[in-house]
């Protein structure tokens, strides 16, 4: 056994993915990112265009398609960390919309988005970082 391990991955105790394994999270991240840059220049919100814009579905089904060939790697943290990004959002999308009905949550509702596109982008730039430095994601 090495004592000097070549990337965090292998000191971490992971299995070397394989490359095309590396290019899919890329994929994803990269589609993701794009869903984001439309919401940011169209007239779509950044949450609007991350949960509800073909990237972010073509992104998804990849991740659930793609997932099986991550497994014991450290790229399968980021396919969690994909996919529980897209599920949480959705997931408070919807307690943002349920408050936008009242008078008195239409003010948290806005607010609740502007937070939670912070979020989003925080999330796809953290995991893209990562993936780039070939370290796992915590979840």
């Amino acid at each position: 056994m090495d004592p000097y391990p070549s990337s965090p991955a292998e000191a971490s105790g992971f299995v070397e993915p394989l490359p095309s394994v590396v290019t899919v999270a890329n994929l994803v991240y990269a589609l993701h990112s794009l869903a984001v840059v439309i919401g940011v220049a169209g007239t779509a919100t950044v949450v609007g265009s991350f949960l509800f814009s073909i990237p972010s579905f073509v992104a998804v089904v990849i991740n659930y398609v793609k997932r099986e060939d991550s497994r014991g790697t450290f790229v399968e943290s980021h396919f969690r960390w994909q996919i529980r990004t897209f599920w949480y959002g959705l997931l408070w999308v919807s307690v943002l919309a349920m408050l936008f009905v009242t008078v008195i949550g239409i003010p948290v509702a806005f607010a609740g988005l502007g937070i939670l596109s912070v979020w989003v982008i925080y999330r796809i730039a953290r995991g893209w970082l990562r993936l780039r430095d070939r370290r796992p994601m915590y979840v």
